[in-house]
């Protein structure tokens, strides 16, 4: 029995379109339904053919006022009106091809790591890939693809060792630069040695950045704010202070403040929440003054602001307070890990 075209199955209904039908061969609309679902509405050319979807209906989707729009050359937004975020995330891994990876500042937004707004999206590709950079993409040729990646749907995101290196690695000032990997490292995303790993895999001459600005995490700065503290400090003639030791009173853990002179008992704190990105950490800052004080230490507290409009007085502060300073006998140091 021939069912009326009103009731065929979705897969044997014929597309109509002006001069007849595009019914060539049957499209698999549940392979094509899914693969939308999975991948945010998003879909490639490649795709949409092995799903047995002819060329001429696909170019009927896309028309102008069609029902359908492309995003990428060989992808299409499965709707009308503005894609989303992640749906150019998706479409921009889709244009990379098979085995392409999101890395960079897109990666990053998904880790929750921070960094500076961006609207372009870096992605992985084979050094083989034929295929140029088109838009907001950036194809990323290497011969080094992660092994292991973090799955979100059908969206493959780089780990955070390899998205912080990717990102940073665009990056021309060192206070963004700063920003994303004391990110990664204060919120437990990746560790310091991760970091050296990936740089010591990757021999591109364009990672200078990273290389200054993993130093100083390793040498215990954690935020951009304290880095420009230790560029200021060790510009000015001041004894070197420690970065980001362990202080503590009698045996017992008392303080991890930025900046730390034993032989005076000065230390130096910058209060920034933004940086202090574990809520634990800015809780703790208010607290620990008081402690800090009552074990014989002089805590002086400086905001990220001072250090970009007021250097000179706040070298002034730091010299008078060594000036004045004389250690706190209960008081052991340990240097940062």
């Amino acid at each position: 029995m021939v069912l009326p075209n009103s009731h065929r199955a979705p897969s044997e209904r014929p597309l109509t379109v002006p001069g007849g039908s595009l019914t060539a061969m049957q499209v698999d609309d549940e392979h094509v339904a899914f693969l939308g679902q999975i991948q945010r509405g998003v879909i490639s050319r490649a795709q949409l053919l092995s799903a047995g979807m002819t060329k001429r209906s696909l170019q009927y989707r896309i028309r102008p006022g069609g029902e359908w729009q492309r995003i990428l050359p060989g992808v299409y937004l499965m709707a009308t009106g503005d894609p989303s975020w992640d749906q150019l995330v998706a479409a921009a891994q889709l244009y990379g091809g098979d085995g392409s990876i999101i890395t960079g500042p897109a990666a990053l937004c998904f880790h929750g790591i921070s960094c500076r707004d961006t609207e372009i999206v870096q992605v992985l590709v084979a050094p083989d890939r034929q295929r140029a950079n088109y838009s907001y993409v950036r194809l990323l040729r290497t011969r080094r693809m992660p092994t292991h990646y973090n799955p979100s749907r059908a969206t493959r995101y780089a780990p955070p060792a390899r998205s912080v290196a990717d990102a940073v690695r665009g990056i021309d000032r060192l206070g963004d630069a700063r920003t994303i990997v004391a990110s990664a490292v204060q919120q437990r995303k990746c560790t310091p040695d991760q970091l050296s790993g990936e740089l010591a895999a990757r021999h591109n001459k364009g990672d200078g950045m990273l290389r200054r600005v993993l130093a100083e995490v390793i040498d215990g700065v954690r935020s951009s704010p304290e880095g420009d503290l230790r560029d200021l400090i060790r510009g000015s003639g001041l004894p070197a202070p420690m970065f980001n030791p362990d202080i503590y009173l009698n045996g017992v853990f008392l303080a991890r403040p930025d900046a730390w002179w034993p032989s005076a008992a000065v230390a130096v704190e910058v209060d920034s929440k933004q940086f202090h990105l574990l809520p634990e950490d800015w809780q703790q800052t208010m607290s620990r003054h008081s402690q800090m004080t009552a074990a014989g230490i002089l805590v002086l507290h400086i905001s990220p602001y001072q250090l970009r409009t007021e250097p000179g007085r706040v070298l002034r502060q730091i010299e008078a307070a060594l000036q004045a300073g004389r250690p706190a006998p209960a008081v052991t140091t340990r240097p940062a890990a």
